[in-house]
Formats: structure tokens, C-alpha cells, sequence
């Protein structure tokens, strides 16, 4: 257990590793297995996670027979759940289903991953939790998807990838939220995505770090896209959480949302509220990688400036590192109640767990 966050904090970003397409054949029928022979196909090959960067993993995830951190539950159980002293971990799986231009067997490689997960992961490990993995390129298969597993009790969330082909907030996506809202399940908006289209708004980066830095931008868009366009009024019941996409952008954010849209909300009448009220309501955001001086005072300024403690949620995001201090680094100069409520509290009660 650790010592220093206690026990029965909740992980809100355990990324689960599919290691390679052979592990989801049993789930596949015999049509897709045939054709992954006949094609050679290893599945989606694109990742947001580049093997060798220094932010991919932790040092001591390395392992010697060559396992991909992240795709061992038994390492899983001891270096995250067991180290930490977590209640509930929320597996986050980044296979880039959304990357396959065929939206057929992206629903079929997603169907894979949900059943072998189930069977290998959430059904073996009870305080594992898992996040619904889509073809976010075809809502509609999409929203299939979500209602063929969405009522299991293990899973809490949708799993999007921040990047897509169009902002989550336009009505081309409505059938995911319904789908989210039939069974209870939180939207959960991740770093990465392999949509086809640039990272940024001018274009392709030259470099990793360009699009890892620059990440943060495209959830602020997302964000923007799903207050302004209505989502939250059409939707009052829908919950979001952006995984690993930073934290102290916000305020300055809703500043700037809050000022503009005074000016020119007769172009968007659906949204009533202040929308920095919107994002208070219906928005949590995990705290790793955490883009806050290292100071703990300067982290109770940014909590301060969001105007709210329920909005931030612990997340070990392991195996992958952002920095060379540990996860719960800041969290040790934090007054009691706020640390409890963002290491277990507030995902507790955004996620309804038992």
C-alpha cells in the first residue's frame, strides 16, 4: 500500500495492452480469423505511444521475456493495484480500432478487445473497471457496440481517443452519447487517436514532441466543441472525462469561454448557462500527466482558479511516465479532505461506483 495516498484510492487511467492480434482471435468469428490470415494483417499498428520515448514507460516496467507492460495482469495487480493500495483501477485501452478504414472489422476488432478483456481482465481481477472500446468512425456501429456489452457491471465508460475525424460535440456523434446514457456510462476522452487527419490545425508536426505537447489543444477543442454545440442541454445527463490530456489549461480556458460567449451567444441559444457552469457539472479530469509547477501550493491555485475540488480525479496512467517524480507527487502538501477527494471521492461518485 502506499503510504502516502492510503488505501482505497480509485486509478482512473490503467492502460490495458492488447500485445498482439493473435490474443484476440478466440473472440473473432470465422470470418474475420480468415481474413487476418489471408491478409497477414497484425491489426492497428498506429500508436500515440512510440516504443523508446521517454514518456511510453516507466523504467522498471521493462521486463526481460520481452512482455509489453500493460498486457500482464500479474504485473498489472502488483506494480498498480497491490503498490498503490487501489480499490477500483479503470482500464483504458488505446488500440487504434479507429485507425482501420474498414468500419466493419473495426467493430469486429472492437468486439474482440471488449470480450477478451472481460474474460481475461475485468472477470479475474474484481477491482478492475473497463472502458467500452468502440469504432468511433461509425457511430452507429459504435452505439451497436456499446448496447451488446454496455450493461455489464464491470464496464464504467466509453473510451474515445481525443483525436477523431470530427469534433465528439456535432450531432454525427449523437448516437454514442445515447448509447453512453441507455447504460449508465460515462464518455471518457483519451490522449492519442489515429484518425488519418493532422494532429494539429496547420498540419503534420515535425516531431513526437510536438503532437505529445500539443495534444492539449485538441481537448480543449473537443471541450469547446461539446459546450458550444448544445451537447451537455441536449444531454443533461452525460458525463465526461478527459484522460491524460493535462489539467492546468482549464481555467484560463473557461475564462476566455465564459467572456466570449457573453458577447455572442445569440449564435449558440441552446446553451443557457454560463459554460464554464456546463464543464463543472458534467466534466472530470484525471491528474497525470499534470502540468503544474512542483509545488503543491501552486497546484491548490489551479484548483482554486477551476472553482471547484470535485473536478479532479488521481490517475496513475501507468506504464507510461510524464515526469521523473511520482504520480502522487503534488498530492503530498494537500490538505487532507481535498486529497481524499481527489484520490477517491470524486470518482467514486462521478463513476457511481459500489
Amino acid at each position: 500500500m502506499n503510504p502516502d495516498v492510503g488505501h482505497g484510492i480509485v486509478d482512473c487511467d490503467i492502460h490495458l495492452v492488447v500485445p498482439s492480434i493473435e490474443v484476440l482471435l478466440p473472440y473473432l468469428n470465422d470470418h474475420w480469423r480468415a481474413y487476418i490470415r489471408e491478409t497477414s494483417f497484425k491489426g492497428p499498428i498506429d500508436t500515440s505511444y512510440p516504443r523508446g520515448a521517454a514518456t511510453s514507460g516507466y523504467p522498471q516496467t521493462d521486463r526481460p521475456d520481452g512482455a509489453i507492460p500493460g498486457s500482464d495482469i500479474a504485473q498489472t495487480r502488483a506494480e498498480v493495484l497491490d503498490a498503490w493500495g487501489t480499490e477500483y483501477g479503470i482500464l483504458t485501452c488505446a488500440y487504434a480500432v479507429e485507425s482501420v478504414r474498414n468500419p466493419f472489422a473495426a467493430a469486429a476488432l472492437a468486439a474482440a478487445v471488449n470480450d477478451w478483456q472481460l474474460r481475461e481482465w475485468l472477470d479475474r481481477e474484481p477491482r478492475l473497471r473497463g472502458s467500452v472500446v468502440v469504432p468511433s468512425q461509425d457511430p452507429e456501429l459504435a452505439a451497436r457496440e456499446i448496447d451488446r456489452v454496455g450493461d455489464h457491471p464491470a464496464f464504467v465508460q466509453v473510451y474515445l481517443p481525443v483525436r477523431s475525424e470530427a469534433l465528439y460535440g456535432t450531432r454525427r456523434y449523437y448516437p454514442i452519447h445515447e448509447a453512453a446514457l441507455r447504460h449508465d456510462l460515462a464518455i471518457g476522452i483519451h490522449f492519442g487517436g489515429q484518425p488519418g487527419n493532422p494532429p494539429t490545425a496547420v498540419g503534420w508536426p515535425s516531431h513526437y514532441v510536438e503532437e505529445y505537447v500539443g495534444m492539449a489543444h485538441v481537448f480543449q477543442s473537443q471541450l469547446i466543441g461539446l459546450v458550444t454545440e448544445g451537447v451537455f442541454d441536449r444531454f443533461p445527463a452525460l458525463r465526461v472525462v478527459l484522460i491524460e490530456g493535462g489539467v492546468s489549461w482549464l481555467p484560463s480556458l473557461m475564462w476566455r469561454l465564459d467572456k466570449e460567449w457573453k458577447g455572442l451567444r445569440r449564435e449558440v441559444p441552446w446553451v443557457r448557462r454560463l459554460p464554464s457552469a456546463y464543464i463543472r457539472e458534467h466534466v472530470r479530469l484525471t491528474m497525470q500527466p499534470l502540468d503544474a509547477p512542483p509545488d503543491p501550493a501552486r497546484l491548490l491555485e489551479v484548483i482554486d482558479h477551476l472553482g471547484s475540488e470535485d473536478l479532479l480525479m488521481f490517475a496513475t496512467d501507468f506504464p507510461h511516465r510524464h515526469s521523473d517524480g511520482r504520480p502522487d507527487a503534488l498530492l503530498h502538501g494537500l490538505p487532507e479532505p481535498l486529497k481524499r477527494k481527489i484520490t477517491r471521492e470524486n470518482a467514486r461518485a462521478f463513476y457511481a461506483l459500489p
